[in-house]
């Protein structure tokens, strides 16, 4: 049977040595299996990648998003436009606003940048808090683009508010009066200086970032989800996917509350637990709730807990056995 084709795109690129550069995005099926592929003609010669070759759908649909977000981070534009489903991310982020951010990444100041960043380091260690919290990357990229003089300038960057500005804005103003700046306020100029081949291009390299972090995702999930339906332990799957044990039970975590059941894994590593201490546990956690562990631990194992083992390994147990909890709890409220 030959296989069909049930999508596809041209695709073109336009480059100052070798001119304009054309290629076709496909997607074909045959008896239920997928092939996603690029084909090219590059100095005469046809040239033809397959992306992917399966029977998953939805597998096959974060490679195609992933690539094609390559593709035209490099330059190439669709015959075909809205293959992105854009209108629906420029609901979620202003059209300007991503301007803004797109030329404070190609133009800002890597020294007044950097100048920002050690000041943020600084005041996140006095004041013992996580450094986005008092700012993010995002906007010490664009003061230091946009080098704002007043407090009513440094306003109008986005993700600066009343708070922000009382609190950091005159620290932040004392490093960027000292430097010079071709433009001021407002912002308006941004949108003619930027030319839009940049902006197009910097925007589909932030798809690329996105995507490229939803397929090690997918790709994460489903050697997770493998290695648990074929009976591996612990310490199997973590060899396999990457993940240390902390992170793979934080994983396992994610998982059920997507609607996974880890219990073949679960009881794997509990069968060694005794009844009554699984049992402290969970009438542990009908008592203190399951959103603190530490209360959990010395409920059950007693103020000094580490002579009753590694705390890591306690600390464990009672995270697997919550997962347990936290399903049944589910499944009785649902039915009740």
């Amino acid at each position: 049977m030959k296989m069909k084709i049930v999508f596809m795109n041209q695709l073109s690129a336009t480059s100052e040595t070798s001119g304009a550069k054309y290629a076709q995005l496909w997607i074909g099926e045959e008896e239920d299996l997928w092939q996603l592929g690029w084909s090219s003609n590059t100095m005469g010669e046809d040239q033809v990648d397959i992306w992917y070759e399966g029977d998953s759908w939805n597998e096959m649909m974060h490679i195609y998003r992933f690539q094609l977000a390559i593709k035209m981070s490099e330059g190439y534009r669709p015959l075909i436009e809205g293959i992105f489903h854009e209108t629906e991310e420029y609901k979620q982020r202003s059209l300007n606003t991503q301007k803004l951010q797109c030329y404070s990444e190609l133009y800002g100041r890597e020294e007044l940048y950097q100048a920002l960043c050690a000041w943020r380091r600084k005041k996140a260690s006095t004041e013992r808090k996580a450094p986005y919290f008092i700012a993010s990357n995002r906007l010490l990229r664009m003061i230091s683009a946009f080098v704002p003089f007043t407090l009513e300038e440094l306003r109008e960057l986005p993700g600066v508010g009343e708070n922000k500005t009382a609190e950091y804005g005159q620290e932040i103003l004392d490093m960027t009066t000292k430097e010079t700046r071709a433009h001021g306020f407002p912002l308006d100029w941004v949108y003619t200086e930027l030319k839009e081949e940049e902006y197009e291009s910097w925007n589909y390299k932030q798809k690329e970032q996105k995507y490229k972090q939803e397929l090690e995702k997918f790709n994460l999930k489903k050697s997770v989800l493998t290695g648990i339906t074929s009976g591996q332990s612990l310490d199997e799957i973590s060899t396999i996917s990457g993940l240390g044990r902390r992170e793979l039970v934080d994983f396992l975590e994610e998982l059920e509350k997507s609607g996974y059941d880890t219990e073949i894994l679960i009881a794997k590593e509990l069968v060694w637990m005794t009844d009554d201490e699984q049992e402290l546990i969970w009438n542990a956690y009908d008592e203190l709730g399951t959103s603190f562990l530490k209360p959990i631990l010395h409920k059950v194992y007693g103020e000094d807990p580490t002579g009753m083992g590694p705390l890591d390994q306690l600390y464990e147990r009672l995270r697997m056995v919550r997962i347990r909890y936290r399903r049944q709890t589910e499944s009785s409220r649902q039915v009740g």
